[in-house]
This record gives structure tokens, sequence and C-alpha cells, in this order.
């Protein structure tokens, strides 16, 4: 399955979440590629847009990242790895993991601002519908959850345009409700899928983040 651009891909989703319009929601984008999807479904249903940025860390010598840090300072290993191999790995570079965690960290941080930052106790008692614009594994769900745990929530949606079979199966462990469009078995690059990859700036991205309930509003 293949979208003219995410704004399209979005507003498809949006049509099937039109059960939740004005009631209390939250979407949490998990990439700058879904804050442009999760715009389209935040102005459908008259909800928040928050973005949850990750930075991956990979160990010297490994082509998949060992884990990957939230801007909200959450940590989540990728499943990938074994818990055997993962207290292996950390025991010889925990002092590397360390310094990668507070790098990245910063680096989210400086690039977000305190308008882009995800604020749990906005979350807190709604329906919370976690997007994406492309799945290839179930990595980004376990980001997501992790950084939701402290979190009691109504109901945890997810939601892509496309994904892999492997991520399907992670986004049904994860959510309460599944929303993708098309499942693809041999998974390509994300931006593959769309024809049209035209992603804003960081800082066009939170001007989109802010200016959201503007347009929901004027949709009363």
């Amino acid at each position: 399955m293949y979208f003219h651009n995410r704004a399209i891909a979005g507003r498809q989703i949006a049509e099937r979440l039109q059960q939740y319009a004005n009631r209390n929601v939250a979407v949490v984008a998990l990439s700058p590629g879904a804050v442009i999807i999760g715009a389209q479904i935040a102005m459908k249903l008259h909800a928040n847009l928050m973005m949850l940025l990750t930075a991956n860390i990979t160990l010297p010598g490994e082509n998949d990242p060992f884990g990957a840090i939230s801007s909200s300072n959450t940590f989540t290993y990728n499943n990938k790895f074994s818990t055997g191999e993962i207290e292996e790995y950390r025991a010889e570079y925990l002092s590397y993991i360390e310094q990668q965690r507070i790098e990245k960290l910063h680096q989210l941080h400086t690039l977000l601002g305190a308008d882009g930052e995800v604020k749990r106790e906005l979350l807190q008692r709604h329906v919370i519908i976690v997007v994406s614009d492309g799945l290839s594994s179930g990595f980004s769900m376990d980001i997501a959850a992790d950084f939701l745990k402290p979190v009691k929530v109504a109901r945890l949606i997810v939601a892509t345009p496309i994904a892999s079979v492997a991520a399907v199966d992670r986004m049904h462990l994860v959510g309460d409700e599944v929303h993708c469009l098309g499942v693809v078995p041999d998974y390509m690059d994300t931006d593959h899928y769309y024809e049209d990859n035209t992603i804003p700036s960081t800082e066009g991205l939170i001007k989109v983040i802010r200016n959201i309930p503007i347009h929901w509003e004027r949709k009363k």
C-alpha cells in the first residue's frame, strides 16, 4: 500500500477514529513524520497533539540498536536482545551506555525545547492514540509502552498507515485497539511508502503541535 503523503494517510486513519471525537483524547506522535499524521487525527477528533522523540543507542560492532532513550528520559532495551545478552553488554559497556544516554537526552531536549516535550500529567485518564508513520518492527511500541507505564490511561490506541507483520503483532500486544491501513511482509524504508516525503523542520513541527487547538476549535 502506498500513500501520496502523510497528511492523506492521517485523514484516512482519522476517519476510523471518529467515535472518539470530543472526548478526552491525546495523540502522541513517535517521530517527525508521525506528527503530520497525528495532526490530521487531532484536528478531526478535537484532541491535543504531542511528540515523543527517541534516539537509538547502538553499541560498537552492532548493527541493531541496543536500546533507545526518549525525550522524557525513559530507556527501553531492544527486544531483539535476550535478557542474558542485555546483562552481558551492560556489564561490558556500562560507561559507554550511560555516556550515550546523557548525550542523546541533551540532544533531544535541545531539539524539542519546552514546547515540544510530552507532559505526562496531560495524558492521565485520557484515551491515548500513539501514532507512527510506519513501523518496521515493534521497537517503537515498546518505547511508547515504557513511557506510558506511569500513566493511568482510559484506553490505548495504536495507529499507523503501514507496518510489518512483526510490528502488527507487537501493536496488538501493547494497545487495546489497533488501526493499521496496510501490512507488508517485506518492509522497506518508511519513506518508500509515500510519494511525497516533505516533513517540516523541528521548529515547524512544534508550531503545528502548538496550533492544533486553534484548528479544531474552529470546527466547533
